[in-house]
């Protein structure tokens, strides 16, 4: 298709929940996007118009994935203006009873796969003047809940450290990068780790209209964390 004036977004994860959720958001107000699916296919609500929608058959713990992947994007529209990592595991095991090969694993999906693939969309996001990552990180990425918590929240804070990383990397370019730390959110990782009912949780819609929202700040409003909860607790 070559170069397009129409704004580019990868999303990772994008075949169900979160990252279905800011695709069709992202869509919806215009943007070309790039999903990111195991088993790549083209969502019902982007037979409108399939020409702003391209598949990628991404595999996070592929250490090519992050370079591929945008050079599929590039050929496909010319330019990269945000990404969106959202794709990650979780293994509800405390820091003591995890195994060496569950933790390298949690951190290959969650913090290497995010790494990767931003790295390898940097210089087309810095082209733009005003590239966007958002990392979709946990409320885990700012305290420890519960034992059964404690090694996914350690690879959650490493998430919000990345995002941090990469705001000073870019700053200079015009790239922000935002870590995005929800509570639960009504998607079937969260659904089967809680007791809670999917409606009392935060809806994959609603966190689309937040990272919409921060995608679409200008550069003089930069935001390094939004935390996002259904529930009340001491500080968030």
């Amino acid at each position: 298709m070559g170069l397009t004036s129409t704004k580019v977004a990868l999303i990772s994860g994008a075949s169900r929940g979160i990252g279905a959720a800011v695709a069709k958001r992202l869509f919806d107000a215009g943007w070309a996007v790039s999903l990111g699916m195991r088993q790549p296919n083209l969502p019902d609500w982007a037979t409108s118009n399939p020409e702003r929608v391209h598949l990628f058959a991404y595999e996070a713990a592929s250490p090519d994935s992050g370079t591929e992947w945008s050079s599929a994007v590039m050929t496909q529209f010319g330019r990269i203006d945000a990404v969106v990592a959202n794709a990650g595991i979780s293994i509800p095991k405390s820091a003591v009873e995890i195994t060496d090969a569950e933790m390298a694993e949690m951190l290959e999906i969650n913090v290497q796969a995010p790494r990767r693939l931003v790295a390898g969309c940097w210089d087309a996001l810095a082209q733009s003047g005003r590239g966007r990552v958002i990392l979709l990180a946990s409320l885990s990425g700012q305290r420890v809940k519960s034992a059964r918590s404690g090694a996914y929240s350690v690879s959650k804070f490493a998430v919000v450290g990345l995002a941090h990383a990469f705001r000073h990397a870019g700053f200079d370019q015009g790239i922000r990068a935002t870590a995005i730390c929800p509570g639960f959110v009504a998607t079937d990782m969260a659904i089967s780790l809680s007791d809670r009912a999917p409606d009392t949780m935060t809806q994959p819609e609603d966190l689309a209209r937040v990272i919409d929202m921060l995608i679409d700040l200008p550069n003089e409003a930069s935001v390094a964390e939004f935390c996002v909860n259904c529930q009340l607790e001491e500080s968030f």
